[in-house]
C-alpha cells in the first residue's frame, strides 16, 4: 500500500481501509503500528528506503523508478511521446515487469480496484505497442495474438480495428470486413450503439482500398538496450501568471489544500476540486493563486484549459480542442494524434497515467464539457471552476466543491488598498465606504472601480461614488469596453444560458425588495404554485445567480438584482410588472396577518379584502409556524410596506403595521413598531379614516411610552381621544387610557395610573369584554400592589387570572403571574413569588415574548437576592440584560446594571 503512494503520506485511516477492507483487525491501529514497526526494521537493511511517520500518517521515501508499477505507468508515458523505435523499446521493458496477475493472492475493496487500473494500464500498453509494430509493417506476425486478444476483448473497438488492419494488409480484407460486422453485432446486441466514427471510417477505407491503409514498409526491430532507459518526458507549464495583488480567501486556499491532503484512493476517482460562484467572483484567481502556491506538488506538470463556457465573446471550446491543445502539451506529434475523440482522451489519460499532475479546467460551462478532460489516473489533481454548479459531476466523480462567496468588508477594503494606495483611501473615507457598499464584495466589480480609479489618477473617489448613486444606470460604470470585464455582459452570458421559466423568475426576483425572498413570495411574485417554481429556482441557484443562504430562503448579489430588474423591465410591460408587485404585496400581507391571528388569537380582528389574483399558500399551520414565519419574513415585510407606500396602497401600509403589532411587541421591537406606525398614520391620513388615524395615534403613543418619550406619547394619546370621542369608539378608548396609565407609570405617578386604569375597566365592563376587563383588572392590581395597596392588588390580579385561564389567553396569565410573584414577593411569600414567576416565565418563553420575559427575569433576580441567593440572582439579571440589550431598551439594562456590576 505504502509503495503505490511512494514518497506521499497515507493517512492512518486510509492504511487501515486498504490494507484491511471490510474486516479490519478487533485492535486495528495497534495491529498497524506492529506491522510498520517490523517494516521500518526491514527495510532497515535497503539502502534507499525508509518509513516515516508524518501528519496523522506514513510515507516511504523511496525512488519510485525502484517500484515495477512506477517503472511500468513511466515508461508507458514517455513511449506516447516518443519515436517509434524509442516507443517499442520502452513498451516491451514496460511490459516485461508483468509476472502473471497483479497483487496475486490479496484481496480488499482497494486492492481490487487498484488491480483492475492496472490491468487496463496493461491493455492500453499492448495496444500502444500493437499500434508501434503496425506502423513498422509488422502486420502478419500480429494476426495471430490481436485474434486471441480480440476473442477476449470482443467490445474493444480499438484492439477491433487494429485486428482489422493486420488482416487487411496481410491480404486477408473478406477476413478483415468480416471481423467488423462481427464487432458491430456485438455492439448493437449488447450495447445499443453502432461502432464509433473512427472503427466506421476505417471500414469505409478497406471497402474502397483506401491508400491510406496500404502497409508501410517493414523495418527491422531495433535492438533492445541492457538497461531500461528512456526519453526525458514531456513536463508541461501552462498555468498563466498567478494574480498580482491577490486579497483573502485564505480559508477556501486551505480548503482546497485539505482536498488534495483528503485524496482519492489509487485506482478510484481523481480528486476534483470545483470553483463555483456566479462571474465576477474571482474563481479563476483563486484557482490560480493556490494553484502556484502549491506548484511544487505537481512535479509532473500542470495542465490549464479556459473552457470558455460563459464567455461573452468566443463560444465555449469543446473538449476535442482542449484534449488536442493537451496532447500536444504533452509532446504529442499531430500527425500522431487519433482522429476520434474517445481516442484522444484514452491516450491523454495513458500519458498522465501515474504521473504526480495538475489539471485546471477554468469556466466549464457543464459536466459534459468537462468530464472527457477528467484523467483517470489517482496521482493527478484536477480544479474546476464554473459558475454552474455541475451537481452531476459532483455526483458521478465525488469532487469536493468550494463554495466561493463575496469578500467580507475587511479584504474587499485590502484589495481597494492594494491597488489605489493607503494615502488615496484615506483622504476620501466616505467615497470609499460607498464604493465598497456599492459593490457588495464583488471582486470584480471592485477591481474595475480600482482600475478606473488607477487610469485617472487625479479624479476624484467622490466623482466614481456620484457616478454609482443612480441605481438605475449603475451598472454602466462598470462598462470598461472590454466585454470580458464588463459586469452586465458577464452577467448575460449566464443569464443567457436559462430555461424561459428560469429566465422570467430571475427578472421578477429583481423586482422583490427585500434582503432575501421565501418560497411561498416568489411563487406569488411568479404568479404560480410553489411546485412550480422550485425548479427555476434549482436552476439559477445551480448557475450560481442566486443563494440559498438557509433552507427556503434565497439571496441574490446586489449588483446581479440591478441586472435582474434591467431584464425585467426588458421582457415585461410596466402593467405585468406591477401586477407581480401587487401580487407579492398581497401575499405578504395577507400571511402576516393570518399569522397575527395566531399570536394575538383574542385582538379585536381587522376587515380585508380579497388577495390580488394569483397565488397564496394560505396561513401559517400554528403558533410556532407563524412566529418563525415572521422571525424568516421580518427584514422583507418592512421592504414590502415601504413598496406599499411608493405604490400608495394606503389601506396595505396600514393593514401590514397593524398585523407586526404582536411580533414587534414581543420581541421588544419597539423602534421598529414606532417607524411602521408613522407610515400608517400618514395612510390613514391619505384615507380619511378617523378610526385607523385613532388607531394610529394610539399604538404611537404606546410606542413612545415604552421608549420613555412620555410628552410625544401623551400628545398621540391626546389625538386618538380626541377622535375616538367623534367616533364613540369605547374599546379604543379603553385601551387608551391603558396606555397613558403606563407612561403615567414609568414616570413613577401610580396614582394617574390607577385613575386611567380604572376608565379602561369602566367601558371594557360596559362593553362585557371579559378578555380585556382581565387585561385592565391585571393593571390596577400591578398598580395597587406598587403603592403598596398588595391586599387590593391581590384580589384584583387573582380576578384576572381566572378571566385570562377561562378564556385561555397565555399572554395575560403571563403578564398576571408576573404581577402575582411581585405581591408574593413583597408579601415575603419568597416561595410562591418563585413558582408564579417561573411558570410566567414558561408562558412567555412558549409564546415568544421577550419583552415581558425580559421584565420577569429581573423580578426573578430581585426575589433571588431578597433570599440571599447571589448566584441565582446575578444568573437571572444576566437573562434580563441580555434581553434588554437585544431590545436597545438602554434605561432597563442600566438599572439592571446598577443592581449588581457583576452580571
Amino acid at each position: 500500500m505504502l509503495l503505490t503512494e511512494a514518497g506521499r503520506r497515507v493517512s492512518i485511516d486510509q492504511l487501515l481501509d486498504r490494507v484491511w477492507g471490510h474486516h479490519p483487525p478487533r485492535h486495528g491501529r495497534d495491529t498497524l503500528y506492529s506491522y510498520l514497526s517490523r517494516l521500518r526494521r526491514t527495510l532497515a537493511a535497503v539502502d534507499g528506503a525508509r518509513i516515516a511517520p508524518r501528519s496523522g500518517g506514513y510515507v516511504i521515501s523511496v525512488d519510485p523508478m525502484t517500484v515495477d508499477m512506477h517503472r511500468f505507468q513511466r515508461w508507458v508515458g514517455e513511449a506516447r511521446t516518443a519515436d517509434d523505435a524509442h516507443a517499442r523499446r520502452l513498451l516491451e521493458q514496460a511490459l516485461a515487469l508483468w509476472r502473471g496477475d497483479a497483487l496475486a493472492g490479496l484481496d480488499t475493496p482497494w486492492l481490487n480496484t487498484l488491480r483492475e487500473g492496472l490491468v487496463q494500464q496493461r491493455h492500453a500498453a499492448e495496444l500502444d505497442l500493437t499500434d508501434v509494430h503496425l506502423r513498422s509493417g509488422r502486420h502478419a506476425e500480429l494476426v495471430p495474438a490481436l485474434t486471441i486478444r480480440a476473442a477476449r476483448h470482443p467490445l474493444d473497438e480499438r484492439l477491433a480495428g487494429q485486428l482489422m488492419l493486420a488482416l487487411y494488409r496481410s491480404g486477408r480484407p473478406a477476413d478483415a470486413l468480416r471481423h467488423y460486422r462481427r464487432i458491430r453485432l456485438h455492439l448493437v446486441e449488447e450495447l445499443g450503439a453502432e461502432p464509433g466514427p473512427s472503427l466506421q471510417d476505417l471500414h469505409r477505407r478497406i471497402l474502397t482500398a483506401d491508400p491510406t491503409t496500404t502497409p508501410p514498409a517493414p523495418t527491422p526491430p531495433a535492438p533492445t538496450p541492457a538497461t531500461p532507459s528512456g526519453p526525458p518526458g514531456v513536463v508541461p507549464r501552462q498555468l498563466p501568471a498567478p494574480p498580482a495583488r491577490f486579497t483573502g480567501r485564505r480559508a477556501e486556499l486551505e480548503q482546497l489544500s485539505r482536498a488534495l491532503d483528503e485524496s482519492g484512493r489509487p485506482g478510484g476517482t481523481v480528486v476534483i476540486s470545483s470553483i463555483g460562484g456566479i462571474g465576477g467572483i474571482g474563481k479563476t484567481w483563486l484557482a490560480l493563486r493556490w494553484a502556484h502556491e502549491n506548484i511544487d506538488r505537481f512535479p509532473d506538470g500542470q495542465l490549464f484549459a479556459d473552457l470558455r463556457g460563459f464567455d461573452p465573446i468566443e463560444q465555449p471550446l469543446s473538449p476535442a480542442i482542449a484534449v488536442r491543445g493537451f496532447l500536444e502539451a504533452l509532446g504529442v506529434a499531430p500527425e500522431r494524434t487519433p482522429t476520434d475523440l474517445d481516442a484522444q482522451v484514452g491516450l491523454y489519460r495513458s500519458l498522465v497515467a501515474g504521473r504526480r499532475m495538475l489539471i485546471v479546467l477554468d469556466d466549464v460551462r457543464d459536466a459534459d464539457q468537462a468530464t472527457p478532460l477528467l484523467p483517470g489516473s489517482p496521482t493527478c489533481t484536477v480544479v474546476v471552476t464554473s459558475r454552474h454548479q455541475l451537481a452531476g459531476m459532483t455526483a458521478a466523480n465525488d469532487t469536493r466543491p468550494v463554495a466561493l462567496d463575496v469578500l467580507d468588508d475587511a479584504e474587499a477594503h485590502r484589495l481597494l488598498l492594494h491597488r489605489l494606495g493607503a494615502d488615496r483611501l484615506a483622504a476620501e473615507p466616505e467615497a470609499v465606504a460607498y464604493l465598497l457598499d456599492c459593490c457588495a464584495g464583488l471582486p470584480l466589480a471592485l477591481a474595475v472601480l480600482a482600475a478606473r480609479a488607477v487610469l485617472s489618477p487625479r479624479l476624484p473617489l467622490a466623482a466614481l461614488a456620484t457616478e454609482l448613486r443612480d441605481t438605475a444606470g449603475r451598472l454602466d460604470a462598470w462598462d470598461t469596453g472590454d466585454l470580458r470585464t464588463n459586469l452586465r455582459a458577464v452577467f448575460t452570458t449566464s443569464y443567457r444560458g436559462l430555461s424561459a421559466r428560469a429566465s422570467e423568475v430571475f427578472g421578477l426576483l429583481g423586482l422583490a425588495p427585500g434582503p432575501d425572498i421565501g418560497l411561498g413570495a416568489v411563487a406569488a411574485l411568479a404568479g404560480l404554485p410553489p411546485t412550480r417554481v422550485r425548479g427555476p429556482l434549482r436552476e439559477l441557484e445551480g448557475m450560481s445567480l442566486i443563494h440559498q443562504h438557509i433552507p427556503g430562503r434565497w439571496r441574490m448579489h446586489d449588483l446581479v438584482r440591478l441586472y435582474a430588474a434591467e431584464q425585467v423591465r426588458e421582457d415585461r410591460s410596466e402593467i405585468a410588472r406591477q401586477a407581480a408587485l401587487r401580487r407579492l404585496v398581497d401575499f405578504h400581507l395577507h400571511t402576516a396577518y393570518a399569522a397575527e391571528r395566531l399570536l394575538a388569537p383574542h385582538r379585536a380582528p381587522i376587515t380585508f379584502d380579497a388577495p390580488a389574483p394569483g397565488w397564496w399558500q394560505g396561513p401559517p399551520a400554528d403558533h410556532a409556524a407563524a412566529w418563525t414565519w415572521f422571525a424568516d419574513e421580518h427584514a422583507c415585510l418592512l421592504a414590502t410596506r415601504d413598496l406599499a407606500t411608493k405604490q400608495n396602497r394606503h389601506e396595505a401600509v396600514w393593514r401590514l403595521t397593524w398585523s407586526l403589532d404582536t411580533f414587534h411587541f414581543r420581541r421588544g421591537a419597539i423602534q421598529d413598531q414606532f417607524d411602521g406606525w408613522l407610515a400608517g398614520l400618514e395612510a390613514a391620513r391619505h384615507l380619511g379614516d378617523p378610526e385607523v388615524q385613532a388607531l394610529a395615534h394610539r399604538i404611537l403613543g404606546n410606542a413612545c411610552a415604552r421608549l420613555g418619550r412620555h410628552d410625544l406619547a401623551m400628545d398621540h394619546f391626546q389625538q386618538a381621544l380626541t377622535l375616538t370621542r367623534r367616533t364613540g369608539d369605547l374599546a379604543a378608548q379603553a385601551q387608551i387610557h391603558q396606555g397613558m396609565a403606563v407612561s403615567w407609570a414609568q414616570r413613577e405617578d401610580l396614582r394617574r395610573a390607577l385613575e386611567h386604569t380604572a376608565q379602561a375597566l369602566h367601558r371594557y365592563r360596559a362593553l362585557d369584554d371579559h378578555v380585556r376587563m382581565a387585561d385592565a383588572l391585571n393593571d390596577m392590581g400591578w398598580y395597587a400592589s406598587r403603592l403598596g395597596l398588595h391586599t387590593e392588588g391581590l384580589a384584583h390580579c387573582e380576578a384576572a387570572l381566572a378571566l385570562f385561564r377561562r378564556h385561555r389567553h397565555r399572554d395575560g396569565e403571563a403578564n398576571t403571574l408576573d404581577s402575582l410573584g411581585y405581591i408574593a414577593h413583597h408579601t415575603g411569600r419568597y416561595d410562591q413569588a418563585l413558582s408564579h414567576y417561573n411558570e410566567a416565565l414558561r408562558l412567555l418563553q412558549e409564546i415568544g415574548n421577550a419583552f415581558d420575559e425580559a421584565n420577569t427575569w429581573e423580578h426573578l433576580g430581585e426575589v433571588h437576592a431578597a433570599m440571599g441567593d447571589g448566584q441565582q440572582a446575578r444568573s437571572a439579571w444576566r437573562e434580563a440584560l441580555r434581553l434588554y440589550q437585544a431590545q436597545n431598551r438602554a434605561e432597563d439594562a442600566d438599572r439592571v446594571r446598577r443592581r449588581s456590576p457583576a452580571v
